[in-house]
């Protein structure tokens, strides 16, 4: 069986490498659905806005799977399980509340999460095709600080909540090209 889930141990490159691509995937299909809808806050909106977190604990936990199976550090996935979680409960409570509401939630997560993902990254350097998934840690630290400005002003859009979560995703297929590199060499 060749899948993320798979319960063989897999190199830590690999499995990463896989769950990237998936990532990456998600991303661009998700940044083109809100990019449709972004104008209002209706079901599917919403629904697009809780799933996108809910998604990143799934990942999450995948990662921590293949990490722990080959003696990796994991303390930050679980951080960002936490975080991930109680933002899809966050996001749903918010878009009863507005626009706005959404885009402090999603600014405090991707502050937050950004800084988890800049930590882990680091912390895994040494496995080669990190320096992606540091630099996208840093920029959503900077991206969440923008939502938060945006949700104070007039007008305020979900549009440039696409434009993040595509971003994000690209970073994580950069960092799958360059694992796949480094695993070769």
């Amino acid at each position: 069986m060749d899948t993320l889930v798979d319960t063989a141990p897999t190199s830590v490159p690999t499995a990463l490498r896989k769950l990237y691509f998936l990532r990456f995937a998600f991303a661009a299909v998700w940044a083109a659905l809100l990019f449709t809808t972004a104008d209002a806050l209706g079901p599917l909106t919403v629904t697009l806005l809780v799933i996108y977190p809910l998604f990143d604990v799934v990942c999450a936990i995948v990662d921590i799977r293949s990490a722990r199976a080959n003696g990796q550090p994991v303390r930050g996935l679980y951080v960002n399980i936490a975080l991930s979680a109680l933002t899809g409960i966050g996001l749903a409570v918010a878009a009863t509340s507005g626009i706005p509401a959404v885009l402090r939630v999603w600014g405090a997560w991707a502050v937050t999460a950004g800084i988890v993902q800049l930590v882990v990254g680091a912390v895994r350097r040494q496995l080669g095709g990190q320096w992606a998934m540091i630099a996208s840690g840093a920029i959503s630290t900077l991206a969440g600080a923008s939502f938060f400005a945006q949700a104070g002003k007039g007008g305020a859009s979900l549009s440039n909540l696409a434009g993040y979560a595509f971003l994000g995703g690209v970073f994580f297929l950069v960092s799958a090209l360059r694992l796949g590199r480094a695993h070769k060499v």
